[in-house]
Formats: structure tokens, C-alpha cells, sequence
């Protein structure tokens, strides 16, 4: 049900390059600008903006795909040692998802897990 989900909220958006399919899931980084101060990085946060119903399916299958994939349970171990909260660690698990999704579609290529 969540891969549905998933596939039916990026279908219909046409050729997306990648960064603007993590805005339509809401999963792009803010930037805050006025005048000559410009802050990223360290300060910002991610933007709620795009279908939060996507992007609950994302976070749901993140969840599922980090306890199954030996990849990804690695990638959000790493994210934690880093010492990011729990939350954070899996919105970054989630983005590489995305990717991930985004790369298997375009090449059209089934997942090979490399652990």
C-alpha cells in the first residue's frame, strides 16, 4: 500500500530532475535570505511544502526500508553516530530514498542491494 502510494504521488509530474522531486515530496532544505545575510547549512531546515501525504508514505517506507535493507540500516547508523536525532537521521534515509527511487526509474533497473 505505501509503495502505491508513493509511485502514484510522483506519477503524472513528468520529467522532474531530482531536486525539485524532493520539493514536491517536501523534502527540500530552506534557505533564508535578507539583504546581504544568507543562511544554509547548519541553520536550515526542511520546508514543509509539497504533498505531505507523500511524503508521510516516504517516511513510513523509510522506516520499514531501513530495518529490512542492510544499506540503509548502515546509512541511518552513520546519520546517528554523527549524532543527529532519530527523526533527522531518517528524513536524510528518506531523501536517499528518493534518490534511489528517482535512479531505478530512469534507468529502469531493479534494486541491487550492495551489503
Amino acid at each position: 500500500m505505501l509503495w502505491t502510494n508513493i509511485f502514484a504521488g510522483f506519477g503524472g509530474q513528468g520529467v522532474l530532475l531530482i531536486g525539485q522531486l524532493l520539493a514536491y515530496a517536501g523534502m527540500s532544505p530552506s534557505t533564508y535570505q535578507s539583504g546581504q545575510l544568507s543562511l544554509s547549512g547548519a541553520y536550515s531546515h526542511m520546508e514543509k511544502r509539497g504533498s505531505r501525504y507523500l511524503r508521510y508514505a516516504l517516511y513510513n517506507a523509510t522506516k520499514y526500508v531501513c530495518l529490512w535493507d542492510p544499506t540503509f540500516e548502515a546509512y541511518l547508523a552513520k546519520k546517528r553516530a554523527e549524532g543527529k536525532h532519530y527523526n533527522v537521521a531518517l528524513s536524510h534515509a528518506a531523501k536517499k530514498l528518493v534518490r534511489l527511487i528517482y535512479a531505478m526509474e530512469k534507468s529502469r533497473q531493479p534494486y541491487n542491494s550492495v551489503a
